[in-house]
């Protein structure tokens, strides 16, 4: 797809938005004077704000471009939408079975419960894992926003994501996860907007009207919801794998991943914080279903030879139709709206970076740190991630290409080691106290099988995070009968 040279008044569009979202933030949040205030907002944050920040947290550049694309290439459908079923069950499963624990004391990072029930190896161990997993992953989910933006509009790639990663930095490096979830509302309305204005031009405009667009639709089969094959090995989304994979990966992106649970952390009560990630499904569901409806309503136009560009893979068709069939302004409002969902992402990674750090291994360090020492190696580790995050875009960049399988390979690890993390919660849970023996052997071999199931296997991706959290768990109880615990130590 060829690129496009922006107006005047789209760039201005996109540079105020990178401005006022970044003064936004820092008026907003009046600069924390605490450790607590900076790394969990003084958990005074309302219910709401965290639905939006959780939602806005979850959906990045790639989920926005690539899930359209899901329904417009040939064979497209609505099965994808199967996985939101394992989503809300799995948010509510986990506001009654995991969210207790997290309210069990004044924790201010996730990982700090496991040093109740393993011993400080283990907590170390699992917060050296979510950070260079979450870094590593969301460099590279940087990598391909800043490729998918400079294919379709011409922008060179190392400004724009540089420019990302330093407007995200300063809000929340400056103002902590109180002002990255402020920002995250806003760029959720951001990006809803956005994809509004798409899907309503799109069938305002449509070749022969709307009627002909349904008509081509269910004749096409894109209309299709439900797959019910019991293969474990389906590429595509099936009934069981998004019910039973989409549960327990939900369970262990919400339920074991610190860029979520900080969320949690944030809220002034249990109450709130269920009330926010049991509702966040719901949501998600409702935006993956808008994201569809746009790919299946590109699907007509393409097949009508109305868009007037050249497609190479799914995921270029909506930034395509961004950039070329768009008026001025509105081209650079959802332009816009695609670096907020990217820059939400961005913002929250960094934030439960720098909170793990200082106070999963900084503290261990260094036991006498003070607040006021807690409070600005935070702020100093969240420009220190920035910067780790855009040389990992910037180096993969020059180093790989846009199809490379290492990127795939990478995202695929990072994405179920959340379920090694769930696995080792729901085995402290089970046995209040375990030996660290267990907890680190109970790691090593969830890894494994998850590895084993994608490389060798070629399980379907939903079922990874259920592999690694029962082999965690099960390795791990079974380890534990032989190795009883030690007296705890600090």
């Amino acid at each position: 797809m060829p690129s496009s040279t922006i107006p005047l008044i789209d760039w201005v569009i996109i540079v105020c938005y990178l401005i006022g979202s970044t003064a936004i933030g820092l008026f907003a949040s009046r600069a924390p004077k605490t450790a607590e205030g900076f790394l969990v907002g003084g958990r005074q944050l309302t219910w709401w704000m965290l639905l939006f920040s959780i939602v806005a947290t979850e959906t990045s550049t790639v989920t926005f471009l690539s899930l359209p694309g899901t329904s417009f290439v040939e064979g497209g459908n609505l099965t994808f939408l199967q996985l939101t079923l394992g989503y809300i069950a799995g948010r509510l499963i986990l506001t009654w079975l995991v969210m207790p624990i997290f309210f069990s004391g004044a924790y201010l990072t996730a990982y700090e419960i496991l040093q109740n029930s393993f011993g400080p190896n283990v907590r170390s161990v699992v917060s050296v894992l979510f950070l260079v997993m979450r870094n590593l992953a969301d460099g590279l989910r940087l990598l391909l926003t800043g490729w998918l933006i400079n294919a379709a509009t011409g922008f060179d790639f190392t400004t724009c994501v540089v420019a990302m990663a330093v407007c995200t930095a300063i809000y929340s490096g400056v103002g902590g996860v109180a002002s990255v979830v402020l920002n995250d509302c806003l760029q959720f309305a951001m990006y809803m907007i956005g994809a509004a204005v798409v899907m309503v031009l799109l069938v305002r405009d449509a070749p022969g009207g709307s009627e002909a667009m349904w008509q081509f639709a269910e004749e096409t089969g894109r209309l299709r919801l439900l797959d019910f094959d019991t293969s474990l090995f389906t590429k595509s989304i099936t009934f069981w794998s998004g019910l039973i994979g989409g549960a327990t990966l939900t369970m262990a992106s919400h339920g074991a991943d610190h860029m979520m649970i900080q969320r949690y952390l944030c809220s002034r009560s249990r109450r709130e914080a269920s009330w926010a990630v049991g509702l966040s499904g719901p949501v998600v569901a409702l935006q993956f279903l808008l994201f569809l409806a746009i790919g299946i309503a590109l699907a007509y136009w393409h097949s009508q030879g109305a868009l007037g560009y050249e497609i190479a893979k799914g995921d270029q068709a909506l930034i395509g139709f961004v950039v070329h069939r768009l008026g001025i302004g509105l081209r650079g409002l959802v332009i816009a709206s695609v670096l907020a969902a990217s820059m939400s992402t961005l913002s929250s990674s960094l934030s439960a970076s720098a909170g793990v750090l200082v106070n999963d291994l900084g503290k261990r360090l260094i036991p006498d740190m003070s607040d006021a020492g807690l409070l600005l190696g935070a702020k100093v580790a969240t420009f220190a991630f920035a910067a780790v995050q855009t040389v990992v875009a910037v180096g993969a960049y020059y180093a790989l290409s846009p199809d490379s399988t290492v990127i795939s390979a990478v995202l695929g690890i990072a994405g179920f080691s959340t379920g090694l993390v769930l696995g080792i919660y729901l085995l402290g849970a089970a046995l209040g106290r375990a030996s660290e023996t267990a907890g680190l052997i109970g790691i090593a071999c969830g890894l494994a099988a998850c590895c084993y199931a994608k490389f060798a296997a070629d399980v379907s991706w939903p079922w990874f995070s259920l592999i690694g959290a029962t082999t965690t768990f099960f390795t791990g109880y079974l380890i534990s009968l032989a190795v009883p615990p030690r007296t705890q130590t600090a």
